[in-house]
């Protein structure tokens, strides 16, 4: 553990009926690829902080609410888990992350709300390909989540949750 303020969230692995999984791209505070120098764009998963009392099922189905305007999520198993020091909103911060597959019955989605729920500038909103996604010279946080969903899509989901480094 570490000395930063803590942050326990929950994210999500949001995959639409066609395999596709949603990420959200914002701008970081600094760069994202020491060998791209100016790069600051990062996709990453939908979700975010825990309120007092919160369950991270909880947590993520009003961060999809407030996202992507799903309602209701059918937030499905936790499947893996990050522990890192990150800057976070322009703060450095301890987060603990929990990441759960969600699958929605339909791609529809509204993000009218998404850029007034978040700190850092929101540069975009996309459903990825998986072989898209493995193929892309963008930054995908954590980098281990691509194989991660890959994995969940052929339906070789952990039994346990997996740390994502």
């Amino acid at each position: 553990m570490s000395d930063l303020p803590l942050r326990d969230t929950a994210r999500g692995l949001i995959f639409d009926p066609d395999g596709r999984l949603l990420l959200i791209q914002y701008e970081a505070a600094i760069d994202v690829d020491p060998a791209r120098h100016g790069l600051r764009a990062f996709w990453f998963t939908p979700g975010g902080g825990l309120e007092p009392g919160e369950t991270h099922a909880a947590a993520l189905r009003r961060e999809l609410e407030e996202e992507i305007g799903v309602a209701n999520a059918p937030v499905g198993a936790e499947v893996a888990r990050r522990e890192t020091p990150l800057l976070l909103f322009r703060v450095p911060r301890f987060v603990r992350e929990r990441y759960f597959v969600v699958r929605l019955p339909s791609p529809e989605i509204d993000t009218a709300r998404l850029a007034e729920t978040e700190v850092d500038p929101v540069l975009g909103v996309r459903w990825w390909t998986l072989e898209t996604l493995e193929s892309t010279r963008d930054v995908v946080e954590p980098p281990a989540l691509i194989g991660l969903a890959r994995r969940i899509a052929a339906g070789d989901g952990p039994a346990a949750p997996v740390r994502l480094g």
